[in-house]
């Protein structure tokens, strides 16, 4: 791989560190252009004002920008350090900002980062510009700080030329050559350079350069206002350019920095200022930077406005000058990083903050260099994670602004966009409708969370009722729900799960080569397994039923299945994947009485014998062909059902109405969640990312080690022999003290994890909460304590399945 031609397009944060971490690992036909000069190329690189904050409810965002942060600080520039180090400070003027500051706080301290909720009287301490009767407390976190971007970008440049990498200043791309589905060559102003290997670094030109191999990038330049103060007499003569922390007042949306005896103003609260990548003019003679536009000071009167008051010192000051700056933002938050899939070759980095750069050049690097990131879990950044819907231009510019205007918002785990919505709808909408459905999206689909229908149910239960936090997007109906499917039966909407068919004659050899588990099993034959990475890392958790000799159908994750599955198609043509999720549907029937359900209306043998537990069959049910799978992510006795989506409203009334003289209920998410974690089942994305490993989550049983070879076997093997981890089950007997995830974990008062999923489990009368630890403190019985806003809630490492550990009400 180090002799594979590489073009870098973009000399910006993210293709400097690139540059320098590829060539660092022994690349050395490598190739950086830039439209613009360098190290002033122009992009949002050359007017960044540099902060780094490290809290983030994204693990892998406050990895890279902690990595970020001790590259930086190690970098040089003519004798100085590329990162101001001088801590990072948000502050809180209302009760319920300092309660986010201490959830904040609980991030920093699961992800290993040092910080601490402070007083007032510490910020002023901290940061002698604040008025100690505006803020109620804040968050100190002494290795933010600020990094020097364009020193970075040079200081990476420079190293990256030490080892042979070119780069070419004023070479504006004007196309990229395609054969055979994989790129040849970058074509310039000034001529053709062949590749290989080509990765867009282009930042606000990032779709403008995608377009060029046809690829659509969910992703908008935004204007967000930069101001600069002239002197404070507070601070006058100050000639360190930084020496107080940079400073959040995220409630008015507002962010600040010492800019030697001024300050320099960064604002987020007004109207979000779009603008086409296309629309950017291309960089010029002239001295105006392109991802500079005007400075709109009507927008600015109130941040000036709460910056006075909060800042008093300021009223004896001005705002001197200003800009409109020039960013990405994405339709979910990320960055898109990876590797197209319709074109071999082509690679991007976009959508990347100064705070995450080095990160993303690492991660990059590696993924690159090794075929999977060993750094970082990225699977919330790879550029593939999609569905066809989200990268509609209509939805991305809607979806994108939104963002702008929340990005320091206080948002719940739960909190469901404004718009757009009803994207989606499966074929049970409007019977959902009926029963006064609470709905949140999943994939833009609406899937219900409780309906309204059963309230009346509340009643014959105790619900318990959560923390405040915890009892937003929840209702008692939600217990009710629960406890109900255990003692009778539900019918929960499960169109949302991603649904693939896998065909050919060369499926078998396929998804044994994919999988971990054995799935060359008779017809019918349903089998849980995992899709691992080359470093022995789960890339996915996935159900497969073998449906014909050739046919296979896949309950998946997302989008990211897809294109994993079709990266490894064999070239010969013998399978096809198809993804069938928008044709289909599935209702999960559920229950001891879900077996009386089906008694008068299929002629079906759906007795133990007839359909055994993890078995698939065809049939029909009153007059509605359907294929039901014969497992159940709540633990109890039942089936998937599928069909078509023409035939799905006839399904669901077919069953409702069968299902009355048996009580049946409709039931949401939030009970499903429940469900499922008093019996272990994990979630991919929360409970394992691509960062763990089978063994470690528990999920052993999956991996048949006997079958022949499969991706990741080798590295798995390795793995299993230094697990230091563990996936664990955590109860919490307060019922008030339900957590939600992301939560540390204390042992004798030490951070030693932190929580993944967590709900109340209304069988076992207790809170759940699943989280990595430790093997050392992972033991059955140790009591711990997890971390909670501002409070520490006792848990106990407690046996699981917590519900049916015997699987008899599955099997029965």
């Amino acid at each position: 791989m180090a002799g594979r031609r590489t073009v870098i397009i973009g000399a910006g944060v993210v293709g400097a560190a690139l540059a320098d971490e590829l060539s660092a690992r022994g690349w050395t036909d490598i190739t950086v252009v830039d439209q613009g000069d360098l190290p002033v190329t122009g992009g949002s690189s050359s007017h960044a004002p540099g902060l780094v904050f490290q809290a983030s409810g994204s693990k892998v965002l406050t990895e890279m920008a902690r990595y970020t942060v001790e590259k930086f600080v190690s970098l040089q520039h003519e004798g100085q350090s590329c990162f101001l180090q001088v801590g990072g400070l948000e502050v809180a003027t209302t009760p319920e900002r300092l309660a986010e500051l201490h959830r904040r706080h609980g991030w920093l301290t699961s992800w290993g980062v040092e910080a601490e909720v402070v007083d007032a009287d510490r910020c002023v301490e901290l940061h002698s510009l604040v008025d100690r009767d505006q803020v109620l407390g804040g968050l100190w976190c002494p290795t933010d700080g600020l990094a020097k971007a364009l020193w970075a970008v040079e200081a990476q440049i420079e190293r990256a030329k030490g080892r042979g990498v070119k780069f070419l200043a004023r070479h504006e791309v004007t196309d990229i050559r395609v054969e055979d589905d994989k790129v040849v060559g970058v074509v310039t102003d000034h001529g053709e350079l062949p590749a290989d290997i080509v990765v867009s670094c282009a930042g606000i030109w990032g779709p403008k350069v995608a377009a060029l191999v046809g690829l659509d990038l969910p992703l908008t330049p935004l204007a967000h206002q930069l101001a600069v103060t002239g002197s404070i007499p507070e601070v006058a003569g100050q000639t360190d350019e930084a020496i107080r922390p940079i400073l959040r007042h995220q409630e008015h949306g507002l962010y600040y920095r010492d800019n030697f005896d001024g300050l320099t103003i960064g604002y987020y609260h007004h109207e979000p200022m779009p603008i086409s990548a296309y629309d950017i003019r291309a960089v010029d003679e002239t001295e105006e930077m392109p991802s500079v536009l005007e400075f709109t000071p009507e927008d600015f009167e109130p941040a000036w406005a709460e910056t006075q008051a909060l800042l008093p010192a300021t009223n004896d000051t001005k705002v001197e000058e200003g800009i409109n700056g020039l960013f990405s933002f994405t339709t979910d938050g990320m960055p898109l990083l990876g590797e197209s899939r319709e074109v071999k070759g082509f690679w991007v980095a976009e959508a990347v903050w100064v705070t995450h750069s080095a990160g993303v050049g690492r991660a990059m690097a590696e993924w690159l260099a090794n075929g999977h990131c060993e750094t970082f879990d990225i699977h919330e950044c790879d550029v593939n994670r999609f569905e066809d819907y989200q990268i509609a231009p209509a939805y991305v510019l809607e979806r994108d602004c939104q963002n702008f205007r929340e990005v320091y918002d206080i948002l719940h785990p739960l909190q469901p966009m404004d718009s757009p919505r009803n994207v989606r709808l499966s074929p049970f909408f409007s019977r959902e409708e009926e029963l006064d459905a609470f709905f949140l999206p999943a994939n833009g689909w609406e899937r219900p969370h409780w309906y309204g229908a059963n309230a009346g149910l509340v009643e014959r239960y105790d619900i318990p009722t959560p923390n405040d936090w915890a009892a937003r997007y929840w209702d008692p109906i939600v217990g009710a729900e629960a406890k109900a499917t255990r003692e009778g039966v539900a019918m929960y909407d499960m169109t949302a799960l991603k649904r693939i068919n896998v065909t050919g004659p060369g499926a078998v050899d396929f998804l044994q080569r994919l999988c971990t588990n054995d799935v060359d099993k008779s017809v019918g034959a349903v089998v849980y397994t995992l899709l691992l990475g080359a470093d022995g890392g789960i890339r996915s958790d996935i159900t497969v039923a073998r449906l014909g000799n050739h046919h296979y159908q896949v309950g998946a994750n997302g989008a990211l299945d897809i294109d994993w599955f079709e990266r490894h198609l064999p070239e010969d043509g013998t399978v096809q994947v198809t993804d069938i999720t928008p044709g289909t549907c599935c209702i999960g029937l559920w229950g001891p009485k879900a077996r009386d359900v089906l008694a008068g209306i299929t002629d079906a043998d759906m007795t133990n014998d007839g359909l055994k537990y993890f078995r698939a069959k065809s049939l029909t049910i009153g007059n509605v062909p359907v294929t039901a799978w014969r497992l159940s992510y709540v633990g109890e006795l039942g089936w998937e059902i599928y069909t078509t989506a023409d035939l799905g409203q006839r399904l669901w009334d077919t069953l409702w109405e069968a299902g009355q003289e048996h009580g049946i209920i409709a039931a949401g998410r939030g009970a499903f969640n429940s469900l499922r974690l008093e019996k272990g089942y994990r979630s991919f994305g929360g409970d394992m990312t691509n960062e763990h490993d089978p063994y470690e989550a528990g999920l052993g049983f999956a991996v048949k080690l006997d079958k022949g070879d499969f991706i990741g076997r080798d590295a798995l093997i390795a793995r299993k022999e230094r697990q230091t981890r563990t996936l664990a089950c955590l109860t919490i007997d307060s019922t008030e003290d339900v957590v939600l995830g992301k939560e540390p974990v204390f042992a004798d008062g030490k951070p030693v994890g932190y929580v993944t999923s967590a709900a109340y489990g209304y069988t076992i009368e207790k809170g759940i909460a699943y989280a990595w630890l430790p093997l050392e403190v992972a033991e059955v019985g140790t009591e711990l304590e997890i971390g909670y806003f501002d409070k520490r809630v006792r848990a106990v490492v407690t046996a699981e399945p917590l519900f049916d550990p015997k699987m008899t009400r599955l099997r029965g």
